[in-house]
């Protein structure tokens, strides 16, 4: 199991054990994400997009693993999922150029699922 595969399966985990316990707040975090990504004045592709420029200054793996496939679900290309994690790595600065490399391998993984080689990036 790779690294990828090893995060959707603990977030899937977490999921369930949060729900299992009925957790409130937990609760309430899945109602304000379902309107927070609802198409508004932005469309969700948009949000998603937003999201992970965000979750590479933050470097939140699991976050750019949700909200690259979010994004891609949502209508989302290779290209505009790519701008933002550049804009990501602008916002963010040199720590967010490391950041973004795992971006890129799950960019890799939605967009070109049949190719499992892992890419070496140059920096």
């Amino acid at each position: 199991m790779d690294k990828i595969d090893d995060l959707k399966r603990k977030r899937k985990k977490a999921h369930k054990r949060f729900q299992d316990l009925q957790s409130s707040v937990y609760a309430a975090f899945l109602t304000m994400g379902q309107a927070t990504y609802s198409d508004g004045a932005l469309a969700k592709k948009y949000k998603e997009l937003v999201a992970i420029g965000i979750s590479v200054v933050i470097n939140c793996e699991s976050c750019m693993e949700w909200h690259i496939d979010q994004a891609a679900q949502a209508g989302a290309t290779e290209q505009e999922v790519l701008e933002a994690i550049e804009v990501g790595i602008e916002m963010g600065g040199g720590p967010a150029t490391a950041y973004a490399r795992f971006a890129l391998e799950v960019m890799e993984r939605v967009f070109h699922p049949t190719q499992n080689t892992p890419h070496e990036a140059a920096v």
